[in-house]
């Protein structure tokens, strides 16, 4: 059933107030925890960690640069993680026993395992034997780590085609190549697209942890400058909000998607 668009205006601003709602109750909340401890707010010092002005000519500050480098970051493993789960999926849905046990070896080690383990295993032991930088050893964990949950809704979007298609396009002489790429696979994106833009989602916040790995994104940034500062409310609460509005951003993106499906 589509939504109408007066409809969907309504959903949009309902969420923003309850949104607005939310962030003003933990506001209120960080205020009076760090009033209580003490603790005496530098909003002013603040600035100089989003732009530097240079001669008249502004620059990113160290927490933008590191908004770049995550957004690289979570970039490059998303387009990793599609291809890993695509593989993954299709070798499960395969006739070869020794690829639907890859595939399945694949998912339950991921999925069973913590990211940060994976992280520290391909950083600390793949990485110097394959002479992989950090940045690289940092991107494949992630996209190893979502493409595992990735290639299940690929999968379930390839199943949820009707068998009719199937036997249709092998009627008409196609082979299984040609039956995935001209009709399964165009079918499935459309109901595939929400859900994995959704797993991008937990990518963002997921991306956070390459940190751990010394390299310098938004949360590597924040916590070298709270070390040097001691603004530790005012660097970890824009730090939120920055990823806040990313997830908000993509959030909103999938439910356009969502309606313009539903109406198509």
């Amino acid at each position: 059933m589509s939504l109408s668009p007066l409809n969907t205006r309504r959903e949009w601003v309902a969420g923003l107030l309850q949104v607005g709602a939310l962030l003003g109750l933990l506001g209120w909340l960080s205020w009076q925890g760090a009033t209580s401890q003490g603790y005496r707010w530098n909003w002013y010092r603040l600035p100089r960690y989003l732009v530097i002005e240079d001669e008249g000519v502004w620059h990113a500050g160290p927490l933008l640069q590191g908004l770049g480098l995550t957004l690289e970051i979570v970039a490059w493993s998303l387009v990793l993680a599609l291809l890993f789960g695509l593989a993954a999926a299709l070798l499960r849905l395969s006739s070869s026993t020794i690829g639907r046990a890859i595939s399945r070896t694949y998912l339950e080690v991921i999925r069973n395992t913590p990211l940060l383990i994976q992280l520290f295993f391909i950083y600390f032991v793949l990485a110097p034997i394959l002479g992989m930088e950090r940045f690289t050893a940092a991107v494949l964990a992630l996209a190893l780590f979502e493409g595992a949950y990735a290639s299940e809704i690929i999968r379930a979007g390839i199943l949820s085609i009707d068998k009719g298609q199937w036997e249709a396009s092998l009627a008409c002489g196609m082979n299984l190549r040609q039956t995935y790429q001209h009709i399964v696979l165009p079918q499935a994106i459309r109901r595939m697209t929400p859900p994995l833009m959704g797993q991008a989602i937990s990518l963002v916040k997921d991306s956070a942890l390459v940190s751990t790995v010394a390299i310098y994104d938004l949360s590597m940034q924040a916590r070298a400058i709270v070390s040097e500062t001691f603004l530790t409310f005012e660097i970890w609460l824009t730090v939120a909000a920055i990823y806040l509005f990313l997830n908000l951003t993509l959030a909103g993106l999938v439910r356009l998607l969502e309606v313009r499906l539903d109406s198509a």
